[in-house]
């Protein structure tokens, strides 16, 4: 079985994706293991420009199912719009008038089960790709494009997540940001979470709802403060008064940031971020579990 981490954050441009891809670099760098990345932030999936050799490989199509009401055989009894629980469901029988909006559904079948009348089937809608990259890896990068205007991200998580083999020992999730439906389904089956954050106020207040997200899902997790030196200590007295393990610091370097503008982010690491990114691994390490056959190892 794959070990899990997946790396997220309260709030978006703490240094998520910066953080995940990374640590899939120092990872593979220092384990001799099987390590993947997968891109969850499927409305803005980037991970890929930090790979300036990448090559697309494969391109999978993901659909929705979205019922269709046959208006010849529907009587508006209005059972469906009962069943429905997001409301996606429009009968107006004064008008013979009947519709669901693909906006709201969330194709869970209980109009077909509804429906007495076999008035309602369902066809396919793209909601957007499931993308395959290889980037000079034992496995190829993988991420999610959400079609522009698809509301369905947690549904294309889902089934980018189906796409990791379980043969892949570690995999590296960047979750989207924030603390929504689409940032449960990427840490739901996770064995690690990794919460970047930063040291402003804004920072600390996203940073506080993330570690109240976890705490209610229980879920074990870790804390790195990126563009250290900024801002002021007020993050570092809430993980002290929480006892939340603090997994490392980045500190904020102007020549790293201009790396990162210009999608320089694995060339010429400069030093001291190197070295924090060698510490914060070497603190995984202990939490990264294996499983072979009937046998559990760590590093």
């Amino acid at each position: 079985m794959s070990y899990k981490i997946t790396v997220a954050s309260g709030k978006g441009g703490t240094g998520k994706t910066t953080v995940a891809v990374n640590l899939f670099h120092f990872l593979k760098d220092r384990l001799n293991s099987n390590i993947q990345l997968v891109d969850c932030d499927v409305e803005e999936p980037n991970d890929v420009i930090f790979f300036p050799n990448a090559v697309k490989i494969n391109q999978e199509k993901v659909s929705q199912f979205i019922p269709e009401i046959d208006i010849k055989k529907c009587t508006f009894c209005r059972k469906c719009v009962e069943y429905c629980e997001f409301n996606a469901i429009v009968v107006i029988p004064t008008v013979s008038f009947a519709e669901v909006n693909s906006s709201l559904c969330h194709s869970c079948g209980a109009c077909l089960v509804a429906c007495g009348e076999n008035a309602i089937s369902e066809i396919a809608q793209p909601i957007g790709h499931v993308n395959f990259y290889d980037i000079n890896s034992d496995n190829p990068l993988a991420e999610g494009n959400l079609k522009i205007g698809s509301a369905m991200q947690t549904m294309l998580i889902k089934e980018l997540k189906k796409h990791v083999s379980d043969q892949i020992e570690i995999v590296i999730y960047d979750a989207p940001p924030g603390t929504s439906c689409p940032v449960v389904e990427t840490i739901v089956d996770a064995d690690y979470i990794i919460l970047v954050t930063e040291p402003t106020p804004f920072g600390l207040h996203d940073l506080k709802l993330m570690v109240n997200l976890l705490d209610e899902v229980k879920k074990p997790f870790g804390v790195i403060i990126n563009k250290a030196g900024l801002g002021n200590n007020d993050i570092y007295e809430l993980i002290e008064k929480k006892g939340i393990e603090l997994l490392g610091e980045i500190p904020f370097t102007r020549e790293y940031a201009s790396h990162y503008a210009a999608g320089n982010l694995l060339s010429d690491i400069p030093e001291e971020i190197s070295l924090s990114f060698k510490e914060i691994v070497s603190k995984l390490e202990n939490r990264i579990i294996i499983y072979e056959g009937n046998n559990y190892f760590k590093w």
